[in-house]
């Protein structure tokens, strides 16, 4: 389930009728998300003073607080995945290799590799993401890059089922991240992001400004008979960098 997220080759054509059996489209947007830094860890860099020795590392915690009514209506659409599509299928694996797509795609696309989405992002997407992203400045396309270790909280929102008139059936998950970047954007004025300073022990005061943002990928695969097990990323979103 992990490693497929990586190699996605189908993708949902753009013109078909589907009927969604989900009741809210912005299910995600209710989910309350914490920002807390722990005060008793501190940052610290290599250096020598007669041996090398390594600080511990400032850690930052995201604790999300999901609203109770969405978490028991995602859990019956688990429940309904495992018993009509895939017997096999985890949330918890899922959300992990949905993780690790975030950021191999981000890293992609800030890194303008549009060639190399083709297979994990659906073609109709691509192109878009092509015209927005040469377009944007180097500090925003750098921003949009999530490193592994950045990435503080990652929450399963909206899941949908579909059908179309032909009878082939969808099933679609929204994920939603929350990451920091060091790249400088301009305030803090920006939807779905929040400034903070990291202090590092170094000696001389210096302080490392991170921004948290969010991002929500969307993933879609066809559970029809015969079409390979592979999803699809059909939606991405980071903060306003891409509006």
């Amino acid at each position: 389930m992990v490693s497929c997220l990586f190699r996605c080759y189908s993708r949902l054509p753009s013109a078909f009728t589907l009927t969604r059996f989900v009741l809210n489209k912005n299910l995600v947007r209710n989910h309350r998300c914490c920002l807390d830094r722990e005060g008793n860890h501190t940052a610290g860099r290599f250096y020598s003073s007669g041996r090398d020795r390594e600080q511990p590392k400032q850690k930052v915690v995201v604790v999300g607080i999901p609203n109770p009514f969405i978490w028991f209506r995602t859990r019956i659409y688990y429940f309904l995945i495992r018993t009509y599509f895939d017997k096999e299928f985890s949330i918890e694996e899922f959300t992990e290799g949905a993780k690790q797509a975030f950021s191999h795609v981000s890293r992609l696309l800030s890194q303008c590799q549009f060639d190399a989405l083709e297979g994990l992002v659906a073609k109709d997407l691509i192109g878009k993401l092509e015209e927005k992203c040469t377009s944007l400045p180097s500090n925003y396309k750098k921003a949009l890059c999530a490193d592994p270790d950045e990435i503080m909280y990652t929450t399963p929102g909206d899941v949908g089922i579909f059908y179309d008139d032909n009878g082939r059936k969808f099933v679609s998950i929204l994920m939603r991240f929350w990451y920091l970047t060091n790249a400088r954007l301009p305030d803090d004025s920006m939807e779905g992001t929040r400034i903070f300073k990291v202090a590092l022990e170094d000696g001389e005061g210096e302080t490392e400004t991170k921004r948290l943002l969010t991002a929500i990928y969307e993933f879609q695969r066809e559970f029809t008979k015969g079409v390979p097990p592979d999803w699809t990323i059909t939606r991405i979103e980071h903060s306003k960098l891409l509006d």
